[in-house]
């Protein structure tokens, strides 16, 4: 070996100075602290306009859950105005009825028992006070000062009656949203439909058609699961002999929008308006409101919301939590419809997760896909975009009816798994 080619490492050693590492900067550009302000300035104005974006995705709920009828009308015949129109009208009838039968009587109820609240109290205290180890809870529970608790009541019931006032506002907001919304269904379309590239108009359709059948599935399971729970605590509570049962039914059927939860929050109430009956009655009714919230939530919630939403129930459990932590009751309400959202826009727009493989099922799907595009392309060439938009939709409608369908087969099955 030629000693020339090999380095001299005793004066590389001593002779050279090894080179410092330059240190870590740091540069924000001018582009980066635009976007930095855009984005805050972003963040800052949905706060704001957060009770205007509820509204709004209070209306798109509506209209998912109402356009399915409509559109079976229109199947039949009927004119589309005129249908929505009807549905409307139907629905204003029955929050009519709603409130004339059951307001009156639900105040009434609210006052008695407001009014016997002293007497429930003294015997939930008398009741503690056999025991040693509750009998300083007896000592608290008689001596509640409720002014403290309170406060100042005048300024929160005029705040409490402002905020109500709001929340029927941006109630009524959302209804007349929804009926424009419903009225005015092809150019909101077009419009929509003209913002995305045509080779996505029947991706975007399919996840259209989705999110109706999501939002549509989830109010429908909402009012079921709410009314048997109303229809149960009142049966209950009536042959309990409890005076204010509709209040508390109410109440139940209200508080029962958040599935898992609802059921325990009408649990102190009903249990304390049957402790004014006796402590057996009231201990065997919160048994059976237990009984009957253990039953919901493994057999009928996940019937009534399984089909529609194809969620777990540790999804649905932390969605609820997640939810309620961001937004509240709100947030709690919404935490369902928007995770099914999200699990269906992975599947419709063929995410592939980190861990996930290309399968066979897969590349079906991107084949159907593409032939579903090319069929699009071929039946809207020189269409305007409206026009365009109803062909899409009608593309994949005929898609999702199909008994054979694919992606519905592979999304169950990937859920379940």
């Amino acid at each position: 070996m030629d000693s020339s080619s090999v380095p001299d490492r005793s004066s590389s050693a001593a002779g050279d100075v090894p080179k410092s590492t330059p240190p870590f900067r740091i540069e924000i550009t001018t582009r980066t602290m635009v976007m930095l302000t855009i984005v805050l300035a972003g963040c800052w104005m949905l706060v704001r306009l957060a009770p205007v974006i509820l509204m709004v995705v209070g209306a798109l709920m509506l209209v998912g859950s109402l356009n399915p009828t409509v559109e079976r009308l229109e199947a039949r015949g009927w004119r589309r105005g005129i249908a929505i129109g009807a549905v409307f009208a139907l629905l204003f009838v029955i929050a009519i009825l709603l409130l004339t039968l059951t307001l009156p009587e639900l105040v009434a109820q609210a006052n008695a028992l407001i009014q016997r609240e002293p007497a429930i109290r003294e015997q939930l205290a008398a009741w503690l006070a056999q025991r040693r180890a509750t009998a300083p809870l007896a000592a608290s529970l008689r001596t509640i000062d409720y002014a403290a608790l309170l406060g100042n009541s005048t300024q929160r019931a005029l705040d409490a009656s402002l905020h109500a006032v709001e929340v029927f506002a941006y109630l009524f907001g959302a209804v007349f949203l929804a009926l424009y919304v419903m009225l005015d269904r092809d150019r909101l379309r077009g419009a929509l439909f003209a913002m995305v590239p045509r080779d996505k108009h029947v991706q975007i359709s399919r996840v259209l058609l989705n999110l109706e059948r999501i939002v549509g599935g989830y109010i429908r399971g909402q009012v079921i699961t709410c009314v048997l729970m109303g229809v149960f605590l009142f049966a209950l509570l009536s042959i309990a002999g409890v005076k204010s049962a509709l209040a508390i039914a109410v109440f139940g059927g209200v508080a029962d929008v958040l599935p898992y939860v609802g059921g325990l929050l009408i649990l102190a109430p009903a249990v304390l308006a049957a402790l004014a009956v006796s402590p057996i009655t009231a201990t065997v009714v919160g048994g059976l409101i237990l009984v009957y919230q253990e039953l919901e939530s493994r057999l009928l919630i996940p019937m009534v919301y399984g089909r529609a939403l194809r969620l777990p129930s540790s999804v649905v459990l932390v969605a609820l939590v997640a939810g309620a932590v961001l937004s509240g009751i709100v947030g709690a309400m919404l935490a369902l419809p928007v995770a099914a959202a999200v699990l269906m826009l992975v599947e419709e727009l063929r995410v592939n997760l980190p861990g996930e493989l290309e399968t066979p099922e897969m590349q079906q799907l991107r084949n159907d896909d593409q032939a579903s595009e090319a069929e699009y392309s071929r039946r809207t060439r020189d269409m305007p975009v409206h026009e365009a938009a109803a062909v899409a939709t009608e593309i994949a409608d005929e898609r999702s009816k199909d008994g054979s369908d694919q992606a519905r087969e592979f999304v169950e099955k990937k859920t379940d798994a």
